[in-house]
């Protein structure tokens, strides 16, 4: 059974946001870098926790709303 989103701790590691997303773990990494090259404008949400890469679980739950884009995404046609 899938947890909800809540379930989940403050911060996510990528592989817990891939497992919420039910996207591989290579997917999850994928998307993490595409937001890091990206400035922040594309991709997966995540921010540096000292050497550690974590999700926020309050941007997951905003990328998700979105459908899985990002602010940009919404300007472009």
């Amino acid at each position: 059974m899938s947890k909800t989103l809540e379930e989940y701790p403050e911060m996510l590691t990528v592989e817990e946001a891939a497992e919420y997303l039910r996207v591989s773990r290579a997917m999850g990494y994928q998307l993490a870098r595409q937001y890091r090259i990206t400035g922040g404008t594309d991709g997966l949400p995540v921010t540096q926790v000292g050497r550690c890469v974590r999700v926020p679980r309050r941007e997951l739950a905003r990328f998700v709303m979105r459908g899985g884009t990002t602010p940009a995404d919404r300007y472009a046609d």
